[in-house]
């Protein structure tokens, strides 16, 4: 039985090193930004909407895009912008896709069922961008975004839900309810029917839909178990689902390998679950 509901759902105060990482992110997605400009293949601050943080930084390959993954940032909806992240774009880049990474206003300011609205927002504009399948991930408080995109009651246009072809949701939150248990909500502002409302377990997915909910193998239990919960729930309602837990790999890491054109988490994906992988 959990009793402290803060410390289930706190990840900085379990790993080691916590407070050199963001520094560490910053500088390398700075040198990512770079590198990209410098070759005239970075695209940054394009806006999707009128408030001052509905921006997102395109990313795009040599040659025609065979897409667009969108990366959606964590920090529990109330930290954190678009240009922490830039590095995280390389793998998929490298291997021919566009990358966009929005930015959204954070709570308190805005409500999490708005920040759902503003992340499909940003998704349909940069669909109106680029030609071709859409991918989705995102980590932690952006894992929950991706999911919800997934959603019937998403935000996201017809015509942009028909492009969605996989989705990787990582250290992804799925049912808000715990966290109205938590002093975040004194930020947050949840209420139970917005945490409804907006958790992704708790709602049917848009079928067809490919999803992999991945996870570090050292991650809080909380993490793991929701998870978890994702895909053991869209399974039974007709979703390709697929719940991985990396090795040796915690909240701050496990993000890592999205970098490497080379690693697994790129290759799930760019490569939607086929019938005999789910």
């Amino acid at each position: 039985m959990i009793t402290n509901w803060d410390d289930a759902y706190a990840n900085g105060d379990h790993i080691r090193g916590a407070a050199e990482f963001p520094g560490m992110w910053a500088k390398l997605a700075a040198a990512f930004r770079d590198e990209m400009a410098a070759s005239g293949r970075a695209e940054l601050d394009i806006a999707y909407g009128n408030a001052a943080r509905e921006r997102y930084d395109l990313f795009l390959p040599e040659g025609t895009p065979k897409g667009v993954v969108v990366f959606v940032h964590g920090g529990y909806w109330k930290a954190f912008d678009k240009s922490t992240w830039s590095h995280l774009a390389r793998g998929a880049v490298a291997r021919g896709w566009a990358v966009c990474l929005p930015s959204y206003t954070l709570a308190p300011e805005a409500r999490l069922s708005e920040i759902t609205r503003q992340i499909g927002a940003a998704i349909d504009h940069v669909a109106n961008r680029i030609a071709g399948p859409i991918h989705l991930t995102g980590h932690s408080a952006g894992g929950h975004l991706v999911s919800r995109m997934n959603c019937v009651s998403s935000p996201l246009s017809p015509t942009t839900q028909e492009r969605i072809k996989n989705t990787v949701s990582i250290s992804g939150l799925h049912d808000l309810r715990p966290l109205l248990k938590t002093a975040m909500n004194d930020v947050l502002k949840l209420d139970e029917d917005e945490a409804i409302a907006e958790s992704a377990a708790l709602n049917r997915p848009h079928l067809p839909c490919s999803i992999t909910c991945w996870v570090g193998a050292d991650e809080r239990p909380e993490f793991v178990r929701q998870n978890d919960l994702l895909a053991n729930i869209w399974t039974g309602l007709g979703a390709a689902t697929r719940a991985v837990e990396a090795p040796d790999k915690h909240h701050f890491d496990v993000i890592a390998d999205l970098a490497d054109p080379d690693s697994d988490l790129v290759a799930c994906l760019l490569h939607p679950i086929e019938p005999e992988d789910a």
